[in-house]
């Protein structure tokens, strides 16, 4: 079968490797499709994910496809289920696993970080983060459950109330998947600001989202959010998001940035605003959640998948030679694989 390897840092190789092997607790699948993530942009340089990703590893955390077999021990899916495979794999022995905080997981495993992923033809998946999806749910669409459940979990953290204004800095693909998000939960206004007018756009005339286009110039409000979320990760829109909460108001700290990143806070804002200010890490239990929403059209990911690859453009993509890209997946097998 092919795979694309990380042979080593900034060395993708499509090679013909032998089908996987499985466990008696776990599941082969057929994969459909995998989405790229910015963290594979980050393994693929040698940076670390939420894992480290030591080389030769096939890559690929966000994926879909149909379950191709399953271990002698294994009860929650069966050969022919089409299904969505959360990659965080808990030790469920550690105290942040026993404390119910099993993001934070001393050793923790992953899917397309730890141990091969879905940018294969086959790969395998502990059932226990195998989730089936519903019949209404695409493939392609089910493919970024997972960055979808991050989405969720960031939601989670926060104290959520209909009468909140929220401000999603970051127009990327996690920003829009927030904008949704938060509709969904019920909040009164959600505005998107960045930099791409298209993405602006589809956001408010699809989803209702307001919008900020701070490429021309617009402004972005201080004191004004009640919930601010950063989903880009640089220490200017990190600054940006303290300022542009309102007293009481919360900010969530979403955004991946460079290890070696700081940014400059006021502490007396903090303190005469009585902010409260998150972090969010990966997905812990998300994944009903998001199938939920996608399944039940209160989320639509599909005008966001701007790209379609194979295998052998994915090189190309991380390499940054394909432009314009604002979210990709790679199809491995046909819609019923």
């Amino acid at each position: 079968m092919k795979a694309l390897v990380l042979a080593a840092v900034k060395n993708l190789e499509v090679k013909d490797v032998d089908m996987p092997e499985i466990k008696s607790d776990e599941v082969l699948v057929h994969t459909a499709y995998a989405g790229i993530c910015g963290t594979d942009h980050a393994l693929y340089a040698g940076l670390p994910g939420s894992a480290d990703a030591v080389p030769p590893i096939v890559l690929g955390h966000e994926n879909s496809g149909v379950v191709a077999k399953v271990g002698s021990e294994v009860k929650n899916v069966k050969v022919g289920d089409r299904v969505s495979v959360d990659p965080n794999i808990y030790c469920g022995e550690c105290k942040y696993c026993r404390t119910s905080r099993p993001e934070l997981c001393e050793h923790l495993d992953a899917v397309g970080v730890t141990r091969d992923g879905g940018f294969e033809d086959y790969f395998t998946a502990p059932a226990k983060v195998v989730y089936p999806i519903p019949d209404s749910l695409s493939l392609k669409a089910a493919a970024v459950t997972e960055p979808l459940s991050c989405a969720v979990h960031g939601v989670d953290l926060l104290e959520l109330h209909p009468y909140q204004k929220v401000l999603v800095i970051g127009d990327g693909f996690m920003g829009q998947l927030f904008v949704q998000t938060l509709l969904a939960q019920g909040v009164e206004e959600v505005t998107l600001s960045g930099l791409s007018e298209d993405k602006l756009k589809l956001n408010h005339d699809k989803f209702g989202a307001k919008t900020i286009n701070t490429a021309k110039g617009e402004k972005i409000p201080n004191d004004t959010y009640d919930i601010v979320i950063e989903a880009v990760g640089r220490p200017e829109t990190q600054e940006q998001a303290v300022e542009a909460a309102a007293r009481g108001g919360q900010v969530l700290m979403f955004g991946v940035g460079n290890p070696d990143d700081k940014f400059s806070i006021n502490s007396y804002e903090v303190f005469q605003k009585q902010l409260t200010i998150q972090g969010a890490f990966i997905n812990p239990y998300c994944f009903e959640d998001a199938i939920a929403l996608m399944g039940s059209g209160k989320v639509d990911v599909l005008p966001l998948l701007s790209h379609e690859f194979d295998l052998k453009e994915v090189d190309d993509f991380v390499n940054g030679r394909i432009k314009g890209v604002s979210k990709a997946v790679v199809k491995l097998a046909g819609e019923e694989a």
